[in-house]
């Protein structure tokens, strides 16, 4: 057997045993977990389940409480990132971790630039960083400001960072879940580029299609244990969900019937916009009625101006022109505390800078709408906060050790939760969704997709938007289609399917009808 079969064959970095607690917690049990050079490997789980713990082992970030990581056979303690990174184990997080005030060049070596007698060797920078991307195919310019690129561009050139760092094992973690079909193709380009290269990476991301599209391997763990190590071509899809949630999954065409019992129960719009348009031209003026009981989608591309549309209504974006009508009446909302008091509520598309509220609990991220809708003259007592957050951790099934655990600690499907109990709570008739799905796993989608339904059925109006068509098409009584910052077109629920939304995407006419 040559060098590079017995590189592919036999696994070069082994992690045996692997526990790790914290306070309440246990994240990891007992876990295992083999990478090869020269492959692509997709560490899959259900939120909670353990995949940032192993990594964060991995990289040095936590220490472990118990097993062993070998690289090459050898036994190797990795205390910090930067040991990790002497290692060859470098990893590109879903945030992109770069200086979008530098330019291309300047990040791609940052902290390793080429000197000339103690000063910057510009000139020798900007050509060993074409050189870089040349051998990359990353089309950027040495010299663009980093924030000039898009976000495809700027995660591969955080992965064209990792690998100049000489990694042998790249970690890319959620790097697809911002872009579009092109942008993700031109990731998967690259990644295969790095494998062929000798490369071992591992893949995390919730997009099944593009695990079996891009990876060899797949390892799923379950509650922080090894639930087994499969070659991708012999785990079917169905296999692979049954084995993250550990039970055999409903069909998600159920959802349908359900969406079916939804329909507009009052003549008068919740919400009504005639000729609405946010400040800046970042969408286009509107008209769009929602009524109660239903649930509206956005559609579109990335970009296409969805969230930015209903930005517009609930005041994050201020309006300038146009009127908005809310329950029959003339509104001006000019910024979120109106709309919260308007009976709106809203889960925006970043939960990290937007959503969460990192270093506060699961009790204060619950609480802090309601008590901002009352005024700081009726104050929610410890006592009654306490009592609103056990009752919906229970109701939505919120993994925590506690109300009082530090909300960052939670998983990401726990934190969009966390978020959905604080609007909740509120009480609100008219909700905006965006993306509440989005780098979640399988099971907790489908709780989100039926507590949807559910509040609609109960009479609330609901903004929905999503990247995901199949979860529109299952959830939606209605769909608003977008393009270029313009509303191109309407869709009825008996004219929702794939290929309707993808025609009026390519070929909306422009009318707000």
């Amino acid at each position: 057997m040559n060098k590079q079969t017995d590189d592919i064959q036999n696994p070069a970095l082994t992690m045996n045993g692997i526990g790790k607690s914290f306070p309440g917690v246990c994240a990891l049990r007992n876990v295992n977990f083999n990478l090869r050079r020269g492959e692509i490997h997709a560490l899959m789980g259900e939120n909670g389940a353990g995949k940032s713990t192993l990594v964060k082992v991995l990289t040095g970030v936590y220490s472990m409480d118990c097993g062993s990581v070998r690289l090459d056979g050898k036994s190797i303690m990795i205390k910090s990132p930067q040991d990790a990174q002497k290692q060859g184990i470098s990893t590109v997080y879903q945030e992109v971790n770069l200086c979008p005030n530098l330019t291309v060049a300047e990040n791609l070596f940052l902290g390793r630039e080429p000197r000339s007698m103690g000063l910057i060797a510009w000139r020798k920078m900007n050509i060993q960083a074409t050189e870089l991307l040349r051998e990359l195919n990353i089309s950027a310019s040495p010299t663009a400001q980093l924030d000039s690129c898009s976000i495809a561009i700027q995660q591969m050139i955080a992965i064209a960072r990792a690998v100049n760092t000489k990694c042998k094992f790249l970690i890319l973690d959620e790097p697809t879940s911002s872009l579009d079909a092109d942008e993700v193709r031109r990731i998967f380009a690259l990644m295969r580029h790095l494998k062929e290269s000798g490369v071992g990476i591992i893949f995390i991301t919730h997009f099944l299609e593009q695990v079996y599209e891009i990876c060899d391997r797949i390892t799923v763990l379950r509650n922080g244990e090894l639930v087994g190590e499969y070659e991708v071509r012999n785990l079917s899809r169905l296999e692979l969900v049954s084995k993250m949630m550990g039970k055999e999954i409903e069909n998600l065409s159920v959802l349908s019937s359900e969406k079916e019992k939804v329909k507009p129960a009052d003549e008068t719009p919740i919400i009504e916009a005639v000729g609405l348009s946010s400040g800046n031209a970042k969408v286009a003026p509107f008209d769009l009625k929602m009524y109660k009981g239903e649930v509206v989608g956005f559609a579109g591309l990335l970009g296409s101006g969805r969230s930015e549309l209903v930005r517009s209504i609930y005041g994050a974006d201020k309006s300038v022109i146009g009127k908005l009508y809310v329950r029959g009446k003339a509104s001006r909302i000019k910024k979120p505390l109106s709309a919260i008091k308007k009976g709106m509520a809203y889960l925006p598309e970043d939960r990290k800078a937007e959503g969460i509220l990192s270093e506060l609990s699961v009790r204060e991220n619950i609480v802090i709408a309601l008590q901002a809708k009352r005024g700081m003259l009726r104050r929610i007592s410890r006592k009654e906060a306490e009592k609103y957050a056990d009752e919906y951790i229970k109701l939505l099934s919120i993994k925590t050790a506690g109300t009082e655990t530090p909300v960052k600690s939670l998983s990401g499907g726990n934190q969009q939760k966390v978020i959905l109990a604080r609007w909740l709570l509120t009480n609100p008739e008219f909700m905006i969704l965006d993306e509440p799905t989005r780098g979640i796993d399988v099971g907790t989608k489908t709780e989100i997709q039926r507590l949807i339904l559910k509040l609609a059925s109960e009479g609330k109006s609901i903004a929905f938007i999503s990247s995901e068509m199949d979860e529109m098409i299952r959830t939606c009584s209605r769909m608003v289609v977008m393009r270029d910052r313009r509303k191109v077109g309407e869709l009825s629920e008996e004219n929702i399917d794939q290929s309707m939304i993808i025609r009026t995407i390519a070929g909306g006419d422009g009318n707000n009808e």
